[in-house]
């Protein structure tokens, strides 16, 4: 039931431009995750429904979120960090190829360093998208807390991740730690109470959190 639901959700999906084909072939080819289609088309009605001035994304990898919500949103200024050199370098130079530099800044660094730089500067943003180390979310979220206007929301990825949080037995020690971080992330974020959070099955599960 499943694959039949992914395969028809995946047939009626509007159509990419040649450079978003691109991009995600070379993410399948170099084994980048990225957004699977139906999970980066939720992510893009979201930008388009709310249309955020000011978006920060924590965890560019090759920029193809970042370059998706710019195209949901042209007119969002788009803040992504990477920690990882190589696809840091993939990503500005896919942003560049699309002359897309005045809308999408991507620094390089540690996440948790520069969003706490950020705080620093005063900066603010209406949507923040935690795409970045799963064992890590919970403090990304909570530095990032004081940097989101009021209404705004943060979108978290991969917080069913693969399904293996739904089964308490999990035991695979490849992803044990990481599954009981995750499970722990998404308990938490139930019940913040600053937050209203829904978590969706969609890709490898979206959490949306509205600030109260």
């Amino acid at each position: 039931m499943e694959e039949y639901l992914t395969n028809y959700l995946m047939k009626h999906l509007p159509s990419t431009e040649q450079w978003v084909k691109e991009l995600e072939t070379q993410a399948k080819e170099d084994h980048i995750p990225i957004m699977d289609p139906v999970g980066i088309n939720f992510l893009m009605q979201l930008i388009r429904l709310n249309k955020p001035g000011k978006i920060l994304e924590i965890g560019a990898a090759i920029g193809y979120s970042a370059l998706r919500m710019n195209e949901a949103n042209p007119d969002a200024s788009i803040t992504t960090i990477e920690k990882d050199d190589i696809r840091y370098q993939q990503a500005v130079k896919n942003i560049a190829n699309l002359k897309k530099e005045s809308k999408i800044e991507i620094i390089h660094g540690d996440a948790l360093e520069v969003i706490s730089k950020l705080g620093e500067d005063n900066q603010t943003y209406n949507c923040i998208f935690i795409d970045a180390a799963k064992g890590q979310y919970k403090r990304f979220f909570e530095l990032s807390m004081p940097l989101l206007e009021e209404n705004g929301i943060i979108i978290s990825d991969n917080v069913l991740f693969r399904g293996y949080v739904l089964d308490p037995n999990f035991e695979q020690p490849r992803y044990k730690k990481m599954v009981d971080k995750i499970r722990a992330y998404n308990e938490w974020l139930a019940n913040h109470p600053s937050f209203i959070t829904t978590i969706l099955p969609i890709g490898d599960g979206v959490a949306i959190s509205y600030k109260k």
